[in-house]
């Protein structure tokens, strides 16, 4: 028989053969032997002078396969810890690469003469300290471009997101270990001074708001279609600066992402924010029924911007209150997906807007659960980030003039005090917006 003859071979032959006869020997003493069995002569052991017997019934146990296929995956996991060490080093590097931040070089004169302009400029990643005020030249509106004297913008807790470069993963679009943009600032609203050639959509002296990189500055160019749109005539420039980051992703929070019909319920938590405020309003004007959740200094301010119902959740815990609601906007991310879950409607749906901090994923923890969850659960989960667009400013601005949504706006800055309202937007706990007029 060939088995018999390549377990002889192998005893014969390999170190292990004392081992594999002494396997093979407890085999056999712990059965009964079968009625047909080989006899093998080991002559190659001296150590041994008796015969051993091989039943058929325990050869497919003592198949020689599976000793040379045990060899093999021991011989797979050595191979795989290289590759392995490799990974683990580059990704130790690339993690490395993402969290080094270069140290700031020293101030350099700026622009001077008629053609020059103030503008908060930052050279590399940090604390409120690293912002400057420098004189730069004014930009120059391309083809397709408006020239904007900016009056007043806003600030947003995105722009120390990308004032630190954190968390780290956003340096992947911003730029490792330094910005490669300097400018900062995302909201403005102001006055077109030039357009280019080929602009037909706004006139010089139209007042005009929206997003731009760069806004912390007496001037910039934002291209004429896409995310910039026009003042009306009764809403100031304080007013609108505040409206495009917030107001945008409450808008689309409650109307795209979560659907909301009239007579539904929804709450916000943190309503008394920058993004909750309008949050509120809009999904009072959208004919809801609101309950908001702040602080206590915040509760009469909310319930005056419409909040039907209020928690303190200084006082009381809404994932504990046994209510059920269609839609909960969390602007806050301070209570686990399964906590809101609870006071969620069956066919209710959660969105997600912000989170807690972090140095590498930071408010990216929420989202990454959502999806994790999504799937095991009735209930939909959603996580977004706001698109700004023409769309979204032009309702804004006429629900603005129409008096269904005005700006809580808690302090106003000068251009030159931009760290401080930073710093005041990175301690949290703001009410409403802060923002910069700029002259």
């Amino acid at each position: 028989m060939i088995l018999p003859v390549i377990l002889w071979l192998g005893a014969s032959c390999m170190d292990s053969g004392l081992k594999m006869v002494g396997e093979i020997r407890s085999l056999r003493d712990s059965k009964p032997i079968g009625a047909a069995s080989s006899r093998l002569k080991l002559g190659s052991f001296d150590l041994i002078s008796d015969s051993f017997y091989l039943q058929f019934a325990t050869l497919p146990q003592i198949n020689p396969f599976s000793l040379l296929r045990t060899k093999l995956m021991k011989l797979r996991h050595k191979l795989l810890t290289i590759p392995l060490l490799i990974v683990g080093v580059a990704l130790l590097l690339f993690a490395l690469t993402l969290s080094h931040s270069a140290s700031c070089p020293e101030p350099q004169a700026g622009a001077t003469g008629a053609a020059s302009m103030k503008a908060v400029v930052r050279h590399c990643y940090g604390s409120p300290d690293v912002l400057e005020v420098v004189d730069v030249e004014i930009p120059v509106a391309g083809p397709r471009e408006i020239l904007v004297k900016v009056e007043a913008a806003s600030v947003n807790p995105l722009d120390w997101h990308f004032m630190r470069g954190s968390p780290y993963i956003m340096r992947l679009m911003t730029g490792l270990g330094s910005p490669d943009d300097p400018r900062l600032g995302r909201d403005f609203a102001g006055t077109v001074q030039a357009v280019g050639e080929e602009v037909t959509e706004f006139e010089v002296g139209d007042r005009v708001y929206g997003g731009a990189n760069g806004a912390f500055a007496q001037y910039l160019t934002r291209g004429a279609t896409g995310s910039v749109a026009k003042i009306p005539d009764n809403v100031s420039s304080v007013q609108a600066a505040s409206l495009p980051v917030a107001g945008i992703t409450a808008l689309q929070a409650l109307r795209d992402k979560g659907q909301l019909q009239p007579g539904q319920k929804v709450l916000i938590n943190g309503a008394s924010g920058g993004v909750g405020t309008f949050a509120v309003q809009i999904a009072k004007s959208m004919g809801a029924e609101v309950t908001g959740v702040c602080s206590t200094r915040n509760v009469e301010m909310v319930k005056s911007i419409g909040a039907d119902h209020v928690f303190d959740y200084k006082q009381e815990n809404y994932t504990d209150s046994g209510q059920q609601y269609d839609l909960i906007l969390d602007t806050v991310g301070n209570h686990s997906l399964s906590a809101n879950r609870r006071v969620l409607k069956p066919e209710g749906k959660l969105v997600l807007i912000g989170g807690a901090k972090g140095d590498w994923i930071g408010p990216l923890a929420g989202p990454i659960s959502a999806m994790a969850q999504q799937p095991f659960v009735d209930q939909e989960i959603v996580s977004f980030t706001a698109q700004m667009n023409a769309e979204a400013l032009t309702t804004l601005a006429s629900m603005m003039s129409d008096g269904e949504v005005t700006a809580v706006i808690e302090r106003s800055y000068a251009l030159d005090e931009t760290a401080a309202a930073i710093r005041k937007s990175e301690e949290g706990h703001v009410r409403g917006k802060l923002v910069l007029t700029i002259e």
